[in-house]
């Protein structure tokens, strides 16, 4: 069937949008939201065109920008175009450069849709993305909901090429002489999903030429699966779920024996809370092994064991969020970041030089397990490069850090002592010296 046929009957029968809507389509230049563009305005539907200039690659950005917003005038549709200090925001953030574009392009797209009336977010993502997105889940570790792939419609933010896969795209392309660019990073294999892309899908495909539509139809049934045990999981929270005021009471004991008890606990507390799998997984060994009064954190919900229940509340203001790093740990979270830690030899380490939101230490003059967790009155560090103590608040204030952020700020600590003023600036004491040989290297990202 052709791909402008499929496209129009993708949208009809999943009811993704009407000729009464006013599409946003979100085109970045390269050869799946130009196509996407083709279909809409070939269909009849009522469109605009946003583009994000995120300022990461020169003069292909602007490139990028300029073809934009050439066809968007040759079909005759508006177009928005924004840039963004992006290399300024991961900075300021320590965010990685996927979740600070990613966090930039939707805020940006969520006002501008309010302000000039569009009921519909386009987005370009197609079958093989979301086929990737499996394989990014299942390498890092999730549930079952990390393998469902990319959802077809979250609100008023829709995926109308999700039918479709990057060869059948891409023919369309060429069949229809639809100009487009190809961003050089998508080349490069220091990304996860490039690995991915250009390393591990090919080879599968040459085991199974038919792979794509054999990934379509699982993760179809994965989906099916999810909203299944979506359902159940509901009637379950119905019954071992009480709530007061802002705090909700899970109680283990009511959660049929039948049903696999951890798994139920994970789906009760990622899906309504946010807490992330290997924290869960802490929590119901804890629970198994009757630790009352053990604290468990997410980006902001504290879940506490007590005498066989879980308790759910808001993190207090003044609450510490402590939690323990053990040798060997992988990651750790603290507030709406995630810690990931890799242990390294000297010889290793490419560059000193590192981002305040990655610091590198040396392992072997750090005390496990190491503590995370908010800084408070009194802390003190001696900076990297600086020979004196300093005052966490006093080095707060003269680095300008707003009070929010003040609030959010955690740290390290190895024994009493503070390794990482996380995100700003190593302990001096833990430095990389000559005498290094082994190294701990952590890595913050926002989540």
């Amino acid at each position: 069937m052709p791909l402008l046929e499929s496209f129009q009957r993708y949208i009809a029968e999943n009811d993704l949008a009407t000729h009464d809507d006013l599409i946003l389509l979100t085109v970045s230049g390269g050869v799946d939201s130009m196509v996407m563009l083709s279909l809409f305005t070939r269909s009849g539907y009522r469109v605009g065109v946003a583009h994000c200039n995120f300022q990461l690659r020169g003069a292909e950005s602007d490139e990028d920008e300029e073809l934009v917003a050439r066809e968007a005038a040759r079909c005759g549709v508006p177009c928005y175009n924004r840039r963004f200090d992006t290399a300024g925001e991961m900075e300021r953030t320590g965010e990685s450069m996927e979740m600070a574009a990613r966090r930039l392009r939707y805020a940006w797209f969520d006002a501008l849709s309010r302000e000039e009336g569009y009921t519909v977010i386009a987005i370009a993502h197609h079958i093989d993305d979301s086929i990737e997105t499996f394989f990014i889940n299942l390498l890092r570790g999730t549930g079952l909901r990390g393998l469902t792939g990319i959802s077809t419609q979250v609100g008023k933010v829709i995926r109308p090429l999700m039918f479709a896969s990057r060869k059948e795209i891409l023919e369309y392309a060429v069949q229809n002489r639809i100009p487009f660019r190809e961003d050089s990073s998508n080349r490069s294999t220091k990304y996860l999903r490039n690995k991915i892309r250009l390393g591990l899908i090919p080879r599968i495909r040459e085991i199974n030429p038919k792979f794509t539509e054999l990934m379509r139809k699982n993760i179809g049934r994965l989906t099916d699966a999810q909203l299944f045990i979506d359902h159940g999981i509901e009637r379950i929270r119905r019954e071992a779920v009480t709530s007061q005021g802002d705090t909700d009471t899970i109680r283990v004991d009511r959660i049929d024996p039948a049903f696999p008890r951890e798994f139920v606990i994970y789906e009760l507390l990622n899906s309504a809370y946010g807490f992330k799998g290997d924290v869960i997984d802490a929590l119901c060994h804890a629970l198994n092994h009757d630790a009352t009064g053990r604290r468990f954190y997410a980006r902001d919900r504290m879940a506490t064991i007590d005498r066989g229940a879980i308790i759910v509340t808001p993190i207090a203001p003044d609450d510490e969020c402590r939690t323990t790093v053990e040798r060997g740990a992988v990651r750790s979270y603290c507030g709406n970041a995630v810690l990931y830690y890799e242990y390294c030899d000297i010889d290793d380490i490419q560059t000193f030089g590192t981002p305040e939101q990655v610091a590198q230490v040396d392992a072997d003059k750090l005390r496990f397990p190491l503590t995370l967790r908010r800084w408070r009155e009194g802390d003190w560090f001696i900076p990297f490069g600086m020979t004196g103590r300093k005052k966490v608040s006093d080095f707060l204030i003269d680095a300008k850090v707003p009070l929010p952020e003040k609030q959010r700020q955690f740290v390290l600590l190895s024994g009493d002592d503070i390794v990482w003023l996380v995100g700003r600036r190593i302990d001096d004491r833990f430095r990389l010296t000559a005498e290094t040989e082994n190294v701990l290297r952590i890595t913050r990202e926002i989540v």
